[in-house]
């Protein structure tokens, strides 16, 4: 299910156009709609992270926390095979390369050809970390105990590297697996000009992924948006008016 970007635009033009409070361009709203579609993404990890602190509730369809992982489960990529490439020897990985859509980096697993399963290597959150690790015999890294640094290279890269390094099998194969969490897809309101109008393209659009309880969210803060953009204050007032009565109606 998704968030239908019509609905969105249609909704946005409404409150937009009443009382002649601006006219927002097809180009305005897709910038608008991508920035509000990653705010209100990012916005799940935090709120999970504060409900997780709370005690939930035994109804089925009202638990704040179940709710939100409903809502961000369908961003997350589950490897089931090897879904990354090793670059040399010393156990590189270009993240960039092939996981284009990666947001948030989860679990690295690797198969050594001595090992008949796949072991989960711990992150080395900085350089500093590493060191620790490799100057005590207990935490060195060892195939049984494997851990990777992340890094950006000179040139923008975003790699990780797995120590020890992966080695390859009689086939002449790595195996790495990476679960992720991916970003949403970009949304786009694709459009024809027909008498110097645009009209809606459904086969050029992208709708939003969010879930569709996002729908309202979405409108309010494409609003906001465009009333800071097209310099109409009373249209982000608008947007912030509607936006708390929804923040209210949620909390009663």
């Amino acid at each position: 299910m998704a968030v239908s970007i019509d609905r969105v635009y249609q909704k946005v033009l409404a409150f937009a156009n009443k009382e002649q409070r601006g006219y927002i361009t097809p180009q305005e709203f897709n910038l608008f709609a991508d920035q509000a579609q990653m705010e209100i993404f990012e916005q799940y990890f935090y709120d999970i992270n504060q409900w997780t602190r709370q005690h939930g509730n035994s109804h089925e369809y009202s638990d704040m926390l179940v709710n939100l992982e409903e809502k961000i489960d369908k961003f997350a990529s589950i490897a089931i095979g090897d879904n990354v490439t090793v670059l040399n020897q010393y156990g590189d990985i270009n993240l960039n390369d092939d996981l284009p859509d990666l947001y948030r980096l989860g679990s690295v697993r690797v198969k050594y050809p001595s090992k008949n399963r796949y072991k989960t290597a711990e992150e080395m959150r900085s350089r500093k970390q590493f060191v620790l690790y490799e100057s005590s015999p207990l935490t060195k890294r060892v195939e049984e105990r494997p851990i990777y640094l992340r890094h950006t290279t000179s040139t923008g890269n975003d790699r990780i590297k797995i120590y020890p390094y992966p080695v390859e099998d009689n086939g002449g194969d790595y195996h790495v697996q990476v679960d992720y969490m991916r970003k949403p897809a970009t949304p786009n309101w694709g459009y024809v000009v027909v008498n110097d109008k645009a009209l809606y393209n459904v086969t050029t659009s992208t709708d939003f992924e969010l879930h569709p309880s996002e729908e309202s969210e979405l409108v309010y803060r494409i609003l906001a948006f465009a009333g800071i953009a097209i310099e109409k204050p009373q249209l982000t007032q608008v947007a912030a008016s509607l936006e708390q009565s929804k923040v209210q109606q949620e909390k009663q």
